[in-house]
This record gives structure tokens, sequence and C-alpha cells, in this order.
């Protein structure tokens, strides 16, 4: 019933996506029946963290990686500061746990002259599908928004003046972000294919498919991943690397993260601080390049 009543409390009140609170609701289910099988524990409401790390040592044993492991951590933690709002417990079970220590994952951006490859080497081909893709290139390096936004984006999302664009990001928070001057001509293409289809299902979304259906987030993976295959020799190529190469080269440009946290959504100076490796590291060149102290006579 309490886990009924969490998944409901996602949904309406904290506006959570679907695909989170499945995610969330799966953990929870599997660490019920691990403590129903292990210890005949009926309910995961009032529990001491033994059974918790019990549960954390059986999913290592697996060969559950830690970052997965923390992630199911996070969702039992969330449903315990549930409870303890509504009173059901007065502490939770997880209050001293330390997340398991997890190796950093370096996610390596496209450089510039990668991005200037796709839209100067790429012969896009002249048609719907040509003008559709070359624009979810340039809107996703233009405004580092995420591929589910990308996905959601409705038609009149874009400014009449075709100077901003309206994104309705992560717990249905809006956002607006500026649109390049550059992009208007690839908006403009892109909607005279899309004027053109003979079939539209889905009118109201910006992108959509041949068919004229709204598009959908494993064909935006496709398109980025067949485009920069022929680019760049980087083993990920993801819409997300086009989010993580828009931040870093704001950041390598001077923008201030406070501006590119606001940009890309994030809630906190946190979230978007891991773009900033890849900045540092162009700061350390700049730095030996212009310092006096490194001048050679």
């Amino acid at each position: 019933m309490s886990i009924s009543a969490f998944t409901s409390y996602l949904e309406f009140e904290r506006n959570y996506s679907k695909h989170t609170i499945t995610a969330y609701k799966k953990d929870l289910m599997d660490f019920s029946g691990f403590i129903l099988e292990e210890f005949d524990e009926p309910t995961i409401d009032h529990i001491g963290y033994n059974l918790i790390r019990s549960w954390i040592v059986h999913l290592v044993d697996q060969g559950i990686t830690t970052r997965s492991v923390n992630r199911k951590v996070s969702s039992l933690r969330a449903y315990y500061r549930f409870l303890q709002k509504t009173e059901q417990i007065t502490a939770s079970p997880l209050v001293k746990h330390k997340a398991l220590k997890t190796q950093k994952k370096l996610e390596v951006p496209f450089s510039e002259i990668e991005m200037s490859k796709i839209i100067q080497d790429i012969p896009f081909s002249d048609d719907f599908e040509g003008m559709r893709d070359k624009l979810i290139i340039e809107l996703l390096y233009t405004t580092g928004m995420r591929r589910s936004e990308l996905v959601n984006l409705k038609r009149n999302d874009i400014a009449a003046d075709y100077k901003t664009i309206k994104v309705l990001g992560k717990r249905n928070k809006e956002r607006i972000i500026p649109l390049l001057p550059t992009l208007k001509p690839f908006i403009e293409h892109y909607l005279e294919h899309r004027n053109a289809l003979k079939s539209i299902q889905a009118p109201a979304f910006l992108f959509l498919t041949k068919s004229g259906s709204k598009i959908y987030e494993t064909l935006v993976y496709r398109i980025i991943n067949k485009y920069f295959s022929l680019v760049s020799p980087k083993v990920k190529k993801s819409p997300h690397i086009l989010r993580h190469t828009f931040a870093t080269h704001m950041l390598n440009r001077g923008a201030d993260l406070n501006s590119v946290k606001e940009l890309l959504g994030h809630s906190s100076l946190a979230s978007t601080q891991v773009y900033t490796h890849n900045s540092i590291a162009e700061l350390k060149k700049v730095h030996l390049k212009a310092h006096p102290r490194n001048k050679k006579d």
C-alpha cells in the first residue's frame, strides 16, 4: 500500500516522469522480494539497516555495478523520506548509509572541429529527413537541451521571430532558451518539408517521422550516431554527448557556470560542474601558453 502511495506522490505531487517512477517502483519491489525470501519480512516499511546492507552485498555479489547499486539505494532513500514525511516512520534506516565509491565516468565531448565537419562536410539530403536530421543536430548542439525535451517540443514552442524556444524540462519546469540567428534558415527549411508531408498524425509536435508520427528517443539516438560516425572516432556518440559538448564549448569560450546551469535546466550548480573537467584542461593550456613565467628567452 505504501509503495502505491509513494508512486502516486511522485507522479502527482513531484511530477516525476513515468520512466523514473517505473524505475523507483522496480527497485522497491526487488528489495521487497529479497527481504521476503531471505528474511521472511512481509514489508520494507519498518526494517533495520542490516537488511538493506544484506541486499547491497547481494547486489554486488551478482556483479551489479556500484553506480547501479547506488541508484537502487537512492530509490530506497526516497521511499523512506516519503514515509517520514507522511509520519509512518520516525527515522530512515539509511540515515548513516554512505554511497559506494564509484569510478568517475569520463565522457569525451565532440571537438569544435568535429562539430564544424557535421555541417560543412556531411551532405544532408535535401528532403524531409535530411532537413529534420540537420535541425535536430544543430538544435541539440546550440541549446544543450535533453533528448527527451527535444522529442516533446511543440511546433508553437519556437517563438514567431525564431529568437527563442520554450522547453519543458524535468518535473515540468519550463525554461526559455535563446536561439542563434544561424538556426532560422534550418528551421524554415525543415518546416517547409514538414508541412508538405502527406499525412501528419501528431500536428502539435515539432519533430515528426516521415510517416507523420511524433519522433521518438531511439530514433534521435540513431540519427546522432549515424552522422557522427562519419566525422568522429569517439566510441560514444549520443544526444547526451552533444549536450555535454554544448556545455563544454560554452565554458571553454568564457561562459560563466551559472549561465550554463540555467541553459541546461539544472536545479543546482553541482549538476553543471560535471561538465567542467574539459574546460579546466583548456584553461591549463591557456595558462601554460600565456603566463610570463613560462616564456623562454
